[in-house]
């Protein structure tokens, strides 16, 4: 008697082992804590504009009407932003400022500019109808309403672009989120006022 139950006791001893380091896995992967300490940076253009390290030269004028184009009319055919605001904080410490920007040929792009938030697993972009409410309350909010997911967060740093869809009317939304996809929850979000 006392062999099998040593026999039962070794067999629960591992299954309970092979439970634990499974279970460790699961979390570990659900988790992704290590993420937390890890930041990626991305700083991207804003496109249409380009940088030059130089400004450009002008050839000389041979007549008074032939001037150079002026800086405002240039400006005018190149990006608008249309609405802007504040990153607060949800689940996570998160600040920037978000712009919906209108290019030149027409589409429309999200910018996080000076984004700073904690890195996590599966974060994504949403433009969203809902509204953006200070702490707790404002966690849960933005899978409540209409949303467009512009994808994966590129880094949870920097100044960083998100094309909308041709079929999306930007109108319609008045906030953006930091999502997490994986936790159904805001580690932080801007409510878009006009520019």
């Amino acid at each position: 008697m006392g062999r099998v139950r040593k026999v039962l006791t070794g067999q629960l001893v591992v299954g309970a082992l092979v439970v634990a380091v499974a279970a460790a896995g699961f979390g570990l992967y659900w988790f992704q804590p290590w993420k937390l300490w890890q930041d990626e940076t991305v700083e991207e253009a804003l496109p249409g504009i380009v940088e030059t390290s130089a400004p450009p030269t002008v050839a000389p004028s041979t007549a008074p009407s032939e001037s150079a184009p002026s800086e405002s009319a240039s400006s005018a055919t190149g990006p608008q932003a249309l609405a802007s605001g504040e990153l607060i904080s949800h689940e996570h410490a998160t600040s920037g400022t978000v712009k919906l920007v209108r290019l030149a040929d027409g589409s429309h792009v999200v910018r996080l500019e000076n984004l700073d938030t904690s890195n996590g697993p599966d974060l994504r972009v949403w433009l969203t109808d809902a509204p953006v409410k200070e702490g707790k309350a404002g966690w849960h909010v933005f899978d409540d309403g209409e949303y467009v997911s512009l994808g994966k967060l590129k880094g949870n740093q920097g100044s960083q672009n998100y094309t909308l869809p041709a079929d999306i009317d930007p109108a319609r939304y008045t906030s953006v989120s930091i999502w997490c996809d994986r936790f159904d929850v805001s580690f932080g979000a801007a409510e878009l006022a006009a520019a």
